[in-house]
């Protein structure tokens, strides 16, 4: 009864029609010339300005794709991340081939490039067909992520463009032939060490800072530690010895401030304890108490100027045990903060080193704020640092480059927050008990790193928003949702996601992510999918570990594929009989036609090579789980 229910729910896929998406225009595929979309109605990818304050000024050239296997229609932000993945192995598969094809047209308007040279255009740009359009490659144009490839409907306009911004003019045929520099996920993973030697040279140039001469010792040479501050000498070293210091201190200086053994400043209670101005100032080796309790806008100036400076009311005004304010490079190490608004807050202040602090927040995150919060201070390290409760654990707004590496986080509302962040390495966190999530990405970054991280016992793990990311190596146990994976044309590689409700989420309605090498073990659900296409979780021939997963070894793999999503294969490590019922077979021959027929594609996953025993023995041990043994043996081709 259960094969012929599977057999009945799997035909009736067949003639499955897809249901548009709120605000997505559907394809209608029997048309062979469809017009033009808003493009607000695309499912999107590409170039985002998300990161750049000056969007609204800037008018990336950008396609909209009518796909033959794909019930949307696909906005590229940049003509260049099109051709970039129309090149990739597996597109057409995915996506089928484009019916129709419209770029923006910029000979229906002046178009001008600002310094960065950003084209923007006097009036909204209207639409023309790909294949009659001249494209300009090569010139001055330029987008936040690079090179960018000009569109015109009339051929002398687009020489025109290049008299005055160089480049040369291509035709469609040509321009589809042509090669870009893409920074995409597998670029993101080489980057990955050299993001590490990078921090580590950051790390070992603030020992500098550490090593000035001693010049004032407070007690001694001065009365108290903001007298000892005005008296010394700028890159020299403020001794505070031990004991209780009961104020607040303002260093404008490039100077050190040091503790000397038990040596605690405490505030009264109200406002910033410790404020910094001055480019290469550090603070070590201190205690710090009495911090004020602002952190919600009513509780502070008003900054308001438009919605960035809503955000930085709302996220970047509050009181700290420190506050870095407009200063470079400055370095805070060995500090301990009680607090009950933020432990560090750097505001546009980029190179800061953060390390071995330990930050104790407010017992119900609603009442706190956030262990380190980073307001526009970009390519800063934070690292081997310990925050408890509070809002946040670590917190940024367009504070791109950052590395967090090696921190623990506990009891905190979401372990680490980026907003409006690209390009930073997240690595060999341990986060645990979030009240909502491990590790969240959100307002469509780009570039990130998710690498080496330990987050247990959260509601969500992980969340992925943005594009062209790389997380791997990550152990992520005891939620309601390991990943939810919403970043698209990202790697996601090695993780071990085990003891789950859901393991996966596929969040990203474009089945352009590479899911490989993943172990799922103990997972309620392995994975599930969103509306959208079938998504194929195998690259070159290997895909990841089911846990419950059935069929012959032929070496590395099984030989049957397997569906997270399918009614009988999502069963199998839960219910006893369900391995007899997925070898039957109907079910086998029906599991072939899964990655190839149109109608089996929506709101799908198929692993067409399951992995016969986990990749990643070491990490899955870290768990309580153990992956049932199986004999894995050698390639029938052998």
């Amino acid at each position: 009864m259960a094969e012929t229910t599977r057999y009945l729910l799997l035909s009736l896929a067949l003639g499955v029609v897809l249901v548009g998406g709120v605000g997505l225009f559907v394809v209608d595929t029997g048309s062979t010339s469809p017009d033009p979309v808003l493009f607000e109605d695309t499912v999107k990818m590409g170039v985002t300005l998300e990161n750049d304050p000056d969007a609204d000024e800037i008018e990336i050239p950008k396609a909209q794709v009518f796909y033959s296997q794909y019930e949307y229609v696909v906005g590229y932000q940049g003509l260049e991340r099109f051709v970039d993945d129309r090149q990739q192995p597996g597109h057409q598969e995915r996506f089928g081939y484009p019916i129709t094809v419209y770029v923006s047209d910029f000979s229906e308007t002046t178009v001008e490039l600002t310094e960065d040279g950003y084209p923007t255009a006097d009036g909204r740009l209207g639409w023309t067909d790909a294949e009659s359009a001249a494209f300009v490659v090569g010139s001055d144009a330029a987008t936040p992520a690079g090179e960018t490839v000009m569109p015109f409907s009339d051929r002398d306009d687009a020489e025109a463009f290049t008299a005055a911004h160089g480049g040369e003019v291509l035709s469609w045929e040509q321009l589809l032939e042509s090669d870009f520099e893409i920074d995409d996920a597998g670029t993101i993973r080489d980057r990955v060490d050299d993001r590490h030697a990078r921090a580590d040279d950051q790390v070992a140039a603030s020992r500098a800072l550490v090593d000035r001469p001693e010049d004032v010792v407070v007690g001694e040479d001065a009365a108290t530690i903001q007298d000892a501050i005005d008296a010394a000498p700028a890159n020299t070293t403020v001794v505070v010895p031990e004991g209780t210091y009961e104020e607040h201190v303002e260093i404008g200086k490039p100077i050190t401030l040091a503790g000397e053994g038990n040596a605690t400043i405490r505030g009264d209670g109200t406002g910033t304890v410790v404020a910094v101005s001055a480019d290469r100032a550090a603070v070590t080796d201190l205690e710090i108490t009495g911090v004020g309790n602002a952190t919600s806008p009513t509780d502070q100036e008003t900054t308001a100027d438009g919605s960035e400076g809503v955000l930085e009311m709302a996220y970047g005004r509050g009181d700290a045990g420190i506050e870095v304010d407009s200063a470079n490079e400055t370095l805070i190490e060995n500090v301990v903060i009680e607090t009950p608004a933020n432990g560090v807050l750097l505001r546009d202040s980029p190179a800061a080193v953060v390390r071995n602090a330990s930050v104790y927040g407010s017992d119900y995150w609603s009442d706190g704020y956030m262990g380190v919060m980073t307001m526009r201070s970009p390519d800063g390290v934070i690292e081997d640092s310990r925050f408890v409760d509070g809002r946040d654990g670590i917190y940024t707004h367009r504070s791109h480059g950052l590395v967090y590496r090696n921190n623990t986080l506990d009891r905190n509302r979401i372990g680490v927050h980026l907003m409006y962040t690209s390009n930073v390495l997240i690595a060999d966190n341990r986060i645990r008990n979030a009240g909502s999530t491990g590790i969240d990405v959100m307002t469509n970054p780009e570039h990130n790193a998710i690498v080496g991280n330990e987050i247990q016992h959260t509601s969500r793990g992980l969340l992925m928003a943005g594009s062209r990311s790389y997380v791997a190596d990550n152990l992520i146990t005891d939620t309601d949702v390991g990943v939810a994976a919403g970043a698209g044309n990202s790697i996601y590689e090695d993780n071990v996601i085990a003891g789950n409700v859901d393991g996966m989420q596929a969040n990203h309605l474009l089945p352009t992510n590479q899911v490989v090498g993943n172990d799922f073990v103990g997972n309620y659900r392995h994975a599930t999918a969103r509306v959208g296409v079938l998504r194929i979780w195998t690259e070159n021939g290997a895909g990841n570990y089911w846990h419950g997963a059935v069929g012959q070894p032929d070496g590395a793999v099984l030989h049957r594929s397997y569906s997270p999503t399918d009614p009988v294969d999502e069963r199998l490590h839960r219910v006893g009989g369900t391995p007899t019922l997925a070898q039957a077979p109907a079910s086998n021959a029906l599991a072939a036609l899964e990655g190839s027929v149109s109608g089996m594609r929506t709101q799908s996953i198929i692993d067409t090579a399951p992995l016969c025993a986990p990749s990643n023995p070491d990490l899955l041990e870290r768990t309580e789980w153990e992956a049932p043994e199986r004999e894995c043996g050698e390639s029938a081709a052998e």
